[in-house]
């Protein structure tokens, strides 16, 4: 027998499952919901039955084919593929060398970002590598867990630990957090993803957090630990705040270097997203600006787990769809004025 059957023997998997796969870039309409094989399983992987995935950003930029990059720094990848990173599930399959986890363990995980089309997640089974997941908090249900991944892998990178060495493709040096215990962080675009899981863990590490979101989000950023709050609709955020330490803009873009004119000499922009050009300006105004590029990390997801368990970080989804409707999530992710994470439901 194989690794793969020695360690399944006591959970029946099927030869084909469902999946969204892309045959060509484009609008939602290139999502099919088909048939497709089960992936096979690797060294130092597991095989999850998935019950609940995680809808990102990256997702929809890999659909249409990465169309807001230059031409040459768009990936390549080979049709079709399967979208997606974000996932929670029951381990089904372990190969013969993981010792950390066995078949019948509820796990989450970012698997294999930021490798691009190759995590394969908006299916029914997933395989991935064991270093990628952790045991899903038991506090928590799949769909919450699912949610929690790249977002607050995201965050948690940005605010709190890189938790890597790897080359940063997006600035010469590696990314630093700062400590923020008594600061004042300000994070830009708060009701989303990142931006929830940004409040909670700058107001769990002792810092006042200054949100920016739209008018609905006020109430829902207030409750997560947001000291005060800015709606953007009514009042420019740069032409309000001053004397901030850091920075966090989870929605970046040409525009991110408006912060500027809010931080204090010695404080620092984060940008989650490319875009900022105004680099002149922050070394005249002393301002460290980073970035750094989300890497998958079991050992953080179960940092992140724990507090998830305890309730002391909270995830807010908001809305789930079937992943035979992915066509339908993505089109709520282009509307806008998202609250929390948005979810496929596998059934």
């Amino acid at each position: 027998m194989t690794q793969f059957e020695k360690k399944a023997d006591t959970i029946e998997i099927p030869p084909v499952m469902m999946a969204i796969r892309l045959h060509e870039f484009g609008g939602t309409e290139v999502l099919r919901y088909e048939e497709a094989p089960i992936p096979e399983l690797k060294t130092g992987e597991v095989l999850i039955r998935v019950h609940a995935i995680g809808v990102n950003p990256p997702d929809w930029y890999l659909r249409d084919g990465h169309k807001m990059l230059p031409a040459e720094w768009r990936p390549q990848v080979p049709f079709p593929i399967i979208l997606g990173s974000d996932v929670s599930g029951i381990v089904v399959a372990v190969a013969e060398d993981v010792k950390n986890f066995s078949v019948g363990d509820e796990v989450f995980g970012m698997v294999r970002f930021p490798s691009v089309g190759e995590s394969a997640a908006y299916a029914q089974y997933v395989a991935a590598p064991a270093t990628d997941l952790a045991l899903k908090p038991a506090g928590i249900d799949h769909a919450h867990a699912a949610a929690a991944a790249m977002a607050g892998l995201t965050a948690w990178q940005f605010l709190i630990a890189l938790g890597h060495n790897h080359p940063n493709p997006l600035q010469a040096e590696m990314h630093q957090p700062l400590p923020l215990k008594d600061k004042t962080v300000l994070i830009n675009g708060a009701a989303g993803g990142v931006g929830h899981f940004a409040v909670q863990l700058a107001k769990w590490k002792g810092a006042n957090v200054i949100a920016v979101a739209s008018t609905s989000h006020e109430s829902f950023l207030r409750e997560l630990g947001a000291s005060a709050f800015i709606d953007y609709t009514k009042t420019p955020p740069e032409d309000v705040a001053h004397d901030i330490d850091i920075v966090l803009d989870t929605l970046g873009g040409s525009n991110t270097g408006r912060f500027l004119r809010t931080l204090k000499r010695g404080g620092a922009l984060f940008p989650v997203f490319l875009g900022f050009s105004d680099q002149k300006e922050a070394d005249k105004l002393g301002i460290t600006v980073s970035m750094t590029q989300v890497r998958s990390s079991g050992l953080q997801l179960e940092e992140l787990g724990k507090l998830l368990d305890t309730g002391t970080i909270k995830v807010a989804i908001d809305s789930t769809f079937a992943l035979a409707d992915a066509k339908s999530a993505h089109e709520r992710a282009a509307h806008g004025h998202i609250q929390g994470k948005i979810v496929l439901i596998v059934e």
